[in-house]
């Protein structure tokens, strides 16, 4: 089933539930979505709405660090609470080690050599990883194993 119609399904049966906090969640997500695909007018493929999620976990994780340092642990809850929904959509995520074995494969493939190919092994490492692995820490791997 396409993940969009896997979260039409979950949103429905969230209001069946009365899980008011998962279905607001799930309308922001679908929502983010629409908007996308108006803004774009395209259809979002799977791929596409796995970046949209990812996106979304990022933009939460910078509210939460916010919302501590003012000290409004409510709203840090709660936006932790919307990436447990929202990261149960992403596919699963690879170990350190496939992660590890692929930038090393890539790194091969493309013949880098220095940190002045990263952009070149990051173009190829990110369409393989995308969604299965926290992009930021793949980059400092990355980085790692050219300048070391």
């Amino acid at each position: 089933m396409p993940l969009r119609e896997q979260l039409t399904e979950d949103m429905k049966t969230a209001m069946k539930a009365r899980e008011a906090e998962k279905l607001g969640a799930l309308r922001l997500l679908l929502s983010a979505v629409k908007q996308r695909e108006v803004d774009e007018r395209i259809t979002l493929d799977d791929a596409g709405v796995i970046a949209v999620i990812e996106k979304m976990i990022k933009q939460r994780k910078d509210s939460i660090s916010q919302f501590e340092k003012a000290a409004r642990q409510d709203l840090a809850d709660k936006e932790k609470f919307e990436i447990s929904i929202l990261e149960a959509y992403l596919p699963q995520q690879l170990s350190l080690a496939e992660v590890e074995a692929i930038i090393g494969e890539t790194i091969a493939s493309t013949g880098a050599k220095s940190p002045a190919d990263m952009g070149k092994v990051m173009a190829v490492v990110k369409a393989r990883l995308a969604g299965r692995a926290d992009m930021g820490k793949v980059s400092a791997m990355v980085k790692g194993k050219l300048t070391g």
